[in-house]
């Protein structure tokens, strides 16, 4: 069996990419505390605490390779998405029908087999009724 070349995955990180991650998490953690250490502060400038650290946090997670690879994926996933081809209107809400009416069938058919088991256990075999 051989490698094939699209499955090579390649996963060097640096330590300054490493530093960055640690950063990042540290940031978000940072919005979080000052949140709650801003407590007699007005909500207005905790929650500018918060949403101004956890930003920052983002936006460094994404000048890692980890971001950037989370934001290829991202694109690489819209790609695929315009290769799909949907269903025209009338097609999806006859499948919606079909997908309707199989779950009512299937919670009558459970209802109903539920009570022929209680029936049978309750009724016939141990006459609690």
């Amino acid at each position: 069996m051989s490698s094939s070349s699209n499955t090579d995955i390649e996963t060097v990180s640096t330590g300054a990419d490493k530093a960055k991650l640690v950063a990042a998490a540290l940031l978000v953690v940072g919005g979080v505390v000052a949140y709650y250490v801003l407590s007699k502060q007005g909500l207005a400038i905790r929650v500018a605490a918060l949403l101004a650290l956890c930003v920052a946090g983002v936006v460094l997670f994404f000048t890692s390779e980890s971001g950037k690879q989370l934001i290829a994926y991202g694109r690489e996933s819209v790609r695929e998405v315009k290769k799909v081809v949907w269903p025209a209107r009338n097609e999806a809400l006859q499948m919606t029908g079909y997908v309707f009416a199989f779950v009512v069938v299937m919670a009558l058919f459970l209802w109903l087999t539920d009570k022929l088991i209680e029936w049978v256990l309750y009724d016939l075999i141990l006459r609690w009724r």
